[in-house]
């Protein structure tokens, strides 16, 4: 991996859906909506509490997670888009 998260952040691959036909119609990339569900690649070094201690990320890598409609930083490595985002933003895990 290239990319390495700093402090609460967590590195998310979106779970592309398949390609859906309804009523004989394919539907463009442009008209779909994005995925809510991700997956985590990384982990940031993680949120220091009040005393400097490190807290424990509510995640681990490979979980799967719901993501905000509109939440984090796009990024792209070598043509693959992550998503950053914090910790905090992330709405739960899919069990």
């Amino acid at each position: 991996m290239k990319i390495k998260p700093l402090g609460e952040r967590v590195l998310l691959k979106r779970i592309e859906e398949d390609e859906q036909i309804r009523g004989g119609i394919i539907i463009p990339d442009s008209a779909k909506e994005k995925s809510q569900e991700a997956e985590v690649v990384a982990l940031g070094t993680g949120k220091k509490d009040d005393n400097g201690d490190v807290v424990a990320f509510n995640v681990a890598v490979g979980d799967k997670v719901l993501l905000p409609q509109y939440g984090g930083t796009p990024v792209k490595v070598d043509g693959v888009e992550y998503i950053l985002i914090d910790e905090d933003s992330i709405l739960g895990v899919i069990a």
